[in-house]
């Protein structure tokens, strides 16, 4: 799985997985929880969107309630008086419906037609009813409509999905960059405290002979012997925090726990800058974030709506016109076939209610007032972050060549401080010195180039923009 995953990866077979920087991303992007529980979310999303649109799409419905009716029942005679009757029924009915919403008045059109049967056991008479067509409308007149308000939307959240599935892939290689370097220093540490430890042995051992002529003082010799237990002490260190960085790094890629990693690190990065002015179009266009200000604005606007139509008059009205026929057989049911029309409107005005519509009312424009206000703010908070983000990674390129150059340097200074140290031209305290220019450049060299990765899917994530490409990022919809 690991080997079809990433096509550039080599496992040995003592398990060990070679990864360079892209591989990892894909793997990641591919298989690691983080990615699978983004498609998830995004499916979700999907389905809901879906469900949302069969709202708009004529619905047709089959229906049929049987039923066996055997026992006493009070029965209302034509006199007004009340008797307790045996009744010994069968009943039988199928109904299909066709039904419409229509969004722009929030009512229900409908168009049905049905067919009942009643068996009389105790009088041996069967009877049917039928309606071939009816049709009828309803709604509620002042009432909240659900379905205007859905498709003002629904539509902006579906597309915020789109656009957060997109981000969260770039977010989820930002992370894999971290990973990444994270295992590059701790195998670099690894590295550097066994260097440390052969060089601090190797001095250590120089330095017996040389105490033994008297050429350096009895302070020095436990200086070095001091380094030596030192470094020892940081290979153990090194070797622990290394285990639990890989563990860490398998667990967030989805591997095999028995799986060594192995790293090749990129030996560049990719040198351009960013336009700010490109940077906001694409972030504004692109990122899920605008979207989701218009959609909890959308949402409140809905609330203020809902909370209005509960306070007021509601009405709702129900017409229905149609046609249907009695008779002892299916054929004559059908025959002759009569009118019937059904209106109704039911009124509800709140009366006295102390005051909780009213309270309702502003409450929702209070919310409304305060979703501007936190849409209005967050957007500002997005653009500064689109800002400082450019103007972070386009010196990070910078600060990773001044790295280099450091921890060359670095390397070059500690092998002449070694060299004059075994000369006996310097002091135990330069070549210390030395050591820790030479780490702290190390692991400064490989802070600046995981600064640098971190940010460059960083500002892709906000984006979904290629900016070394000058492309697009289409995401790769899981459907």
């Amino acid at each position: 799985m690991v080997l079809a995953a990433c096509s550039s990866a080599a496992a040995t077979e003592t398990d060990t997985l070679v990864l360079s920087l892209q591989d990892a991303i894909r793997l990641a992007q591919e298989q690691s929880p983080s990615a699978q529980s983004a498609r998830n979310t995004f499916l979700a999303a999907y389905w809901n969107y879906r469900y949302f649109r069969a709202n708009y799409l004529p619905s047709v419905t089959l229906s049929s309630a049987p039923y066996i009716n055997k026992e006493m029942n009070k029965i209302t005679q034509s006199d007004g008086t009340a008797s307790f009757i045996q009744q010994d029924q069968f009943g039988a009915d199928l109904t299909i419906k066709v039904n419409q919403n229509v969004s722009w008045t929030g009512g229900s059109l409908f168009l049905k037609s049905s067919l009942s049967r009643l068996d009389e056991f105790q009088k041996n008479a069967t009877a049917y009813s039928s309606k071939p067509l009816v049709v009828g409308y309803e709604q509620s007149l002042f009432g909240y409509n659900a379905l205007k308000w859905d498709r003002r939307i629904e539509p902006i959240r579906y597309r915020e999905a789109r656009k957060q599935y997109a981000e969260t892939l770039e977010v989820i290689s930002a992370t894999t960059c971290s990973h990444f370097f994270s295992l590059a220093s701790a195998q670099t540490e690894l590295e550097m405290a066994r260097q440390n430890f052969a060089s601090a042995d190797t001095l250590y051992s120089m330095a017996q002979g040389r105490y033994k002529i008297g050429t350096i003082t009895e302070n020095e010799m436990l200086q070095l012997e001091i380094n030596r237990l030192n470094e020892e002490t940081n290979v153990l260190d090194a070797e622990i925090n290394l285990r639990e960085v890989e563990q860490s790094v398998r667990s967030f890629l989805g591997l095999e726990q028995t799986v060594t990693l192995r790293l090749v690190m990129p030996d560049s990065v990719p040198q351009f800058e960013v336009p700010l002015a490109t940077a906001m179009q694409m972030a504004l266009q692109n990122n899920p974030d605008p979207d989701f200000y218009q959609r909890i604005i959308k949402e409140s606007e809905s609330n203020l709506s809902y909370a209005k139509a509960s306070n007021g008059l509601r009405a709702d009205l129900y017409v229905q016109f149609g046609l249907s026929q009695t008779g002892r057989d299916v054929s004559s049911s059908y025959n002759h076939l009569m009118h019937q029309e059904y209106a109704s409107v039911s009124l509800s005005l709140p009366i006295l209610d102390w005051g909780r519509g009213k309270g309702k009312v502003r409450m929702a424009k209070s919310q409304l007032a305060l979703t501007h206000t936190q849409a209005e703010q967050g957007m500002n908070n997005f653009n500064q972050n689109v800002e400082k983000l450019v103007m972070q990674f386009n010196m990070q390129a910078r600060r990773v060549y001044i790295a280099a150059l450091t921890d060359k340097r670095a390397q070059q200074r500690h092998a002449v401080a070694r060299r004059l140290y075994i000369m006996g031209r310097s002091s135990i305290l330069d070549l210390n010195a030395a050591i820790s220019e030479r780490n702290a450049a190390r692991r400064s060299r490989l802070y600046a180039m995981s600064t640098y990765w971190i940010l460059y899917y960083t500002l892709r994530s906000m984006t979904a923009y290629d900016f070394e490409h000058h492309t697009p990022l289409t995401e790769q919809l899981p459907i």
